[in-house]
């Protein structure tokens, strides 16, 4: 079992990762801001989906949600539709626009990704992702992969965004 030592320098490395996500932004499109990124992700993982689920996935409050997602429509990323069973909400898609914006995105992530590991063999990328992922599963993680829905008899989570 790891040590207060360890977990003290995991809570340096943490501070020290914004380091690499500020250069992942300093690469996207000028319109397309790390929020941006994260919704048009999120639609491309899971395809099709509500407002408060993308709230949900993303953490964050519904009003927020709602700023992403009217900055994308505007650029024609993706559309609100309404949805069949429910016609006071709305399912968000991603346009043929947004899929190219996205496999843009992955480019530019995957290039500079490729440049900073040049000197990291396959075998030690492919297991930070595989800690990463374990890090991630470890605090519950709903973005992760879709996960099935939880059993009736557990009363449903509460997030900032179903309030």
């Amino acid at each position: 079992m790891a040590g207060p030592a360890q977990y003290e320098e995991l809570v340096r490395q943490f501070s020290a990762f914004g380091a690499v996500k500020r250069e992942m932004n300093r690469i996207m499109p000028a319109d397309c801001h790390s929020g941006s990124a994260a919704v048009l992700t999120l639609l491309g993982r899971h395809g099709d989906m509500r407002m408060s689920k993308l709230a949900e996935l993303l953490s964050v409050d519904m009003s927020v949600t709602s700023r992403h997602v009217a900055h994308l429509a505007e650029r024609g990323w993706i559309e609100r539709s309404p949805d069949p069973a429910d016609k006071r909400s709305r399912i968000l898609r991603l346009t043929p626009a947004g899929r190219t914006q996205l496999d843009e995105l992955f480019r530019r992530t995957t290039h500079l990704l490729a440049e900073r590991l040049s000197d990291w063999s396959d075998e030690e990328v492919g297991r930070l992702a595989q800690l990463m992922e374990r890090l991630r599963d470890s605090f519950g993680d709903c973005r992760a992969a879709p996960r099935p829905a939880p059993p009736a008899a557990e009363p449903p989570t509460r997030t900032p965004a179903s309030t």
